[in-house]
Order: structure tokens, then sequence, then C-alpha cells
């Protein structure tokens, strides 16, 4: 899963990629609306004027920092230590400043993009979660964090030549592994990682004034805008069928004949998810939940991410099903029984979606040793990137607070960052958990 040395490219599916890679800044576009529609209306600009720094927070440092530790172009071998005999390639070793971008081999370029969005998208997942408290100068330094070091380690292990990708070379017992760890779209590299990190930022900067108070019951604060949620979905479609197979060109060299197998699993991962959350929202509040089915739509897609090229549409369905079923129930559980507030349901949505992705790769793939390379990788995930998240969060928290001072909560976050809301012609009444 290599890019870096790889064989020309054909014109044909140089152009293809590229084109595919165009589309799939349009999962990041829905996301960035389903993250605005679910926060509060008096928050709605800044969610989006956030989702829209973020992005250009995460390419600058990316350009600049990131991408030399991915060891996505050509330059180097990767920082590698010696343990029991073997070597364990951890970081990438590659050109600061994008230095030899334009002499690098065609699927650098590409595989460079797709890190570019993948990043983004990753720093987005928290910056949903922490809607309606999270600071604008907060989300642009978790950006800033994730795109120097977090993601591209990362995406090093995961995409590049690190040692997730050679467990194979370094576990050598007949029949134990043959295989690396596979993550096609970013189920795991983007969605677990985001969805940790959402968690992170859940932890430190504490739920919204008022979501529970002190009698123990949790106050709801419905999304102020199911249209922006439901139509986001739909933008998220069109980018994610583009994402996964592009992400099955670079990371797979799968054939342009297993594109549009690509395509269809992606579709039917996520509509089974959505008629699977429709069902389990009917059944335990007499209608379906807008805003919950949403949440079930976006999981399949994110378990889609992992395993959308490697398996058969009756798989995806099945995969997208356990997603949609586990989506609203994992919602119910983080917020009435952990106190969790996470607006967006990143935590449901990303991380345990895409681990459920990852997952359920190992068992549908008929490749020997492959379930076994598919724990390890979730296992590396759970055990190194979430305390890592924390730590750094934690750290930056001290130098760039994450919440915002009580006042500005309380009058929203439009008005006190942006001097202006997003919807000037009506009138935004006060909680009544503030009074």
């Amino acid at each position: 899963m290599n890019p870096s040395s790889p064989s020309a490219m054909p014109d044909a599916v140089f152009a293809l990629t590229l084109a595919l890679l165009m589309l799939a800044p349009l999962a990041i576009a829905g996301v960035a609306l389903v993250n605005a529609g679910l926060g509060r209306s008096r928050s709605a600009a800044q969610a989006l004027l956030g989702s829209l720094a973020i992005v250009a927070v995460t390419a600058i440092v990316f350009a600049l920092v990131g991408s030399a530790f991915a060891g996505c172009l050509p330059g180097g071998a990767g920082h590698t230590f010696h343990l029991a005999g073997k070597p364990w390639n951890w970081l990438g070793e590659g050109p600061f400043l994008l230095a030899g971008l334009s002499t690098a081999p065609g699927q650098s370029q590409l595989a460079l993009i797709f890190e570019f969005l993948a990043v983004a998208l990753a720093a987005l997942i928290p910056w949903g979660s922490g809607a309606d408290r999270l600071r604008l100068a907060a989300g642009c330094a978790i950006a800033a964090v994730m795109a120097a070091f977090v993601f591209p380690l990362a995406a090093h292990w995961i995409w590049g030549s690190g040692w997730l990708t050679q467990l194979d070379l370094n576990f050598s017992t007949p029949g134990a592994q043959a295989a690396g760890f596979l993550d096609i779209g970013g189920a795991g590299t983007v969605h677990v990682l985001g969805g940790l990190s959402a968690m992170a930022v859940i932890w430190i900067a504490g739920p919204r004034r008022g979501k529970f108070p002190k009698e123990g019951f949790s106050t709801a604060m419905p999304g102020h805008n199911a249209a922006y949620v439901l139509f986001g979905c739909l933008t998220c479609l069109v980018g994610w069928m583009a994402w996964n197979a592009a992400g099955a060109i670079l990371w797979l060299k799968a054939p342009l004949s297993a594109l549009p197998l690509t395509a269809i699993n992606t579709l039917l991962s996520a509509s089974a998810a959505l008629a699977a959350t429709f069902t389990v929202t009917r059944v335990r509040f007499g209608k379906p939940d807008a805003s919950l089915c949403a949440n079930g739509w976006m999981a399949g897609l994110v378990a889609s991410s992992a395993c959308a090229a490697l398996v058969s549409p009756v798989a995806s369905i099945f995969v997208g099903m356990v997603a949609g079923i586990a989506t609203p129930l994992l919602v119910e559980l983080f917020e009435l029984a952990l106190s969790i507030d996470d607006p967006s349901g990143a935590i449901s949505v990303h991380a345990t979606a895409g681990l459920w992705g990852l997952f359920a790769a190992g068992i549908f793939v008929p490749r020997p040793g492959q379930f076994v390379a598919q724990i390890v990788g979730i296992a590396t995930l759970l055990g190194v990137f979430l305390p890592l998240v924390y730590l750094l969060f934690s750290l930056l928290n001290r130098v760039v607070p994450l919440r915002v001072d009580p006042d500005g909560e309380r009058i929203g976050m439009d008005l006190h960052e942006l001097g202006g809301g997003a919807y000037p012609e009506f009138v935004i009444h006060r909680d009544e958990s503030y009074r």
C-alpha cells in the first residue's frame, strides 16, 4: 500500500483518479453541513466558517510539515527502529515544504492529494463534537496539531510504508499473519482517528451548559436545521463514492473494472444503514427521527470506507445494517448513561462505525491472516492514538483554551466570535437552562 515507488500509472488511470479526487471534497462539504445543522442556530455561522478555516489550516500545516512525516513523496526510507531483530518503520522521512513534488511519480502526487483531503476531514470531525462551546481559535489549533503530527503518523503506518502495512514481514509464523492492515477509504486513518479526537475534545471541554442539569436528566438540545443535515447526507454520498473509488486505485491498486462494485457497495452500505436506523427509531419512538436517521446514513458511509472495495454487495448490506442498528443505540448510550455531550454524534458515527468497518473487512476479506491484521490495527488505533490525542489536546488547552467563556456560550458563538448571527432576521431566544 505504499505509493512512493509505484510502477508507472497509465494516463487514463491517472486522469480518472484525479477526477475522483476532485469530487471527494463533497464529502467534506457534506460533513460541514451536517455539523452545522446539528448545532444551535446561534452558532451556525461559526460552525461553517470554522469548517472552512480548518480545511485551510490543515492544508497549510500538512504541506509545510505533515506531508514529510507521512512519507508520501519519495525522499527517504523512513525512521526505523529494530526490535527483536526486525525493522519497525514508524515515521516517514520525506521532504519538507513539498520539495520535489513536481518530479514525484504520478501515483505519489495523487496519494498526496488524497491525504490533503483526508486530514481535513479528520480534523473536521472533532469540530462538530465541540459545537456551541468550542472556540474558533481552538478548532484551528486542534487542526494544526492533527495535520502536523497525529494524522501523518497514522497515515504513514497505514497507507505508507509503516509497520502496520508490513505485518506479514515482521510476523513470520506460518499462517499467523500473511497480510498487512487494510484501510482503503480511511475508516481508521480518517474516521476512527477523528472520532477518537472528538472524544478527547468532549472530555476536555465538557458538555454544553445546561445539557446535564443537577437533577440527573439529559436536556434535549436538538439540531436547528434538519434540511442542512439531510442535504449534507446526500452531498456526502457523492464524495464518498468518489473517495472510496480513488482509495481503491491508490492503496489497493484495484483495476478499473472493480470501481463500479466499490461505488455500488458504498451506496448499499449507506442505504442499509438508513433503513436499519429508520426502523429502530420508528419502533422506539413511534416515528422515525430525522437526525438519527442522518447519523445512521453517515455511519453506513463510514463503515463502507473500510471494505467497499473488498467485499460483496450482500456483505456491504450486512455491514451497513449493523452500523445503522448500532448508531442510534450508541448515541443514546453515550448521552444518557455516560453523560457525553456529542452534538454531531461523531463518536458513534465515525469512531464506532469506522471500527466496525475495519473489523468487518477482517471477516469478509478472504486472505490468510487478514482478520488478525485488522485486530492489530484496531488495537493500535485505540491503544496509541486515543491516549496520544488526549495528551496533546490537554497540553494545547493550557495554551489555547478550548472552551468559550460562559457569557460567550450564553449569547451564542456567532455573536460572541463573529459579531453577528447566521440568521439576523430571526430573534434568537435565550435558553431556559441559562436562567
